[in-house]
């Protein structure tokens, strides 16, 4: 998965006073974009490759290697450089784990900086607190920090046959996935699973068990893989809004993604090698 990056270990211990050096990584994103190079073993600049004015904060490091946000959203692409969608780097020939979980997760750090620099209480402008990672209001002290959005991915068994799903169209994805959503206020992650399996694909479903979990930092979610077994009739009824297709399809006939970054693609090859 995304994050099995080997003998690399993430840290993210907060450190405001931090002063990025010429070698260190520099995220730049521009919306949905990253500036990045093709070259996959290296492709992020570094520090001094970029001109910016805007200030810079320190995300997190991986092993010996630091990285740091560009608080100007804009900086101008240098030599070698572009700004490339986020998304297409997952799949990007030669992609290494390690470079697309470090961008997903300052995707994920960049979005919540871009969207807490307003106080939702009072509406003031927000600072970097100086303890501990988070937006403070200087006005009214109401404290933001970082948002993970809990969510389920769900392998639905029957017998020798696992669910696979196929994504409605429009949404830039054309290869088997499993049923996932966000968990709502309230509810458990195995309520959850069991709401997202029949407002998807009309099932009932029993022995919800957990499998494993995956921080996902381009939906800034952290997600929790469950299995399940159908109950009662397997007849599927699609929500034609989420999702294209919904098949039961056997062990021996699990192709899985075309990358091994998302814990779906784990469970569909671990259900096909009868490994759950």
């Amino acid at each position: 998965m995304i994050q099995d990056i080997g003998a690399e270990k993430l840290n993210n211990s907060y450190i405001p006073d931090a002063v990025p050096s010429p070698g260190d990584t520099l995220f730049c994103f521009r919306g949905g974009e990253v500036l990045a190079c093709p070259d996959m073993q290296e492709p992020f600049p570094k520090v001094a490759d970029v001109s910016f004015s805007g200030d810079t904060v320190y995300l997190f490091s991986i092993g010996e290697r630091r990285y740091f946000l560009c608080r100007d959203e804009n900086p101008e692409a240098p030599e070698k450089f572009a700004y490339t969608d986020v998304k297409q780097l997952r799949r990007a020939e030669g992609a290494v784990k390690l470079h697309v979980f470090a961008l997903f997760t300052a995707f994920h750090l960049c979005k919540w900086y871009r969207k807490s620099r307003f106080c939702g209480a009072c509406g003031a402008e927000t600072v970097p607190d100086s303890r501990e990672r988070a937006m403070r209001c200087p006005g009214c002290g109401n404290i933001t920090y970082p948002r993970i959005d809990p969510a389920v991915i769900v392998g639905v068994t029957n017998g020798d046959k696992l669910l696979l799903t196929r994504y409605a169209r429009g949404r830039g994805v054309n290869f088997d996935a499993l049923v996932a959503g966000f968990t709502e206020i309230g509810e458990t992650l195995e309520q959850t699973v069991e709401r997202e399996v029949m407002e998807e694909v009309g099932l009932r479903v029993k022995n919800i068990r957990y499998y494993k979990s995956q921080p996902w930092g381009f939906s800034g979610g952290i997600l929790a893989g469950f299995f399940c077994d159908v109950e009662g009739g397997d007849t599927v009824t699609l929500d034609e809004s989420e999702l294209s297709s919904a098949i039961w399809t056997r062990r021996e006939d699990i192709v899985g993604q075309p990358d091994d970054m998302s814990l779906t693609n784990e469970m569909m090859k671990m259900f096909r090698d009868g490994k759950v």
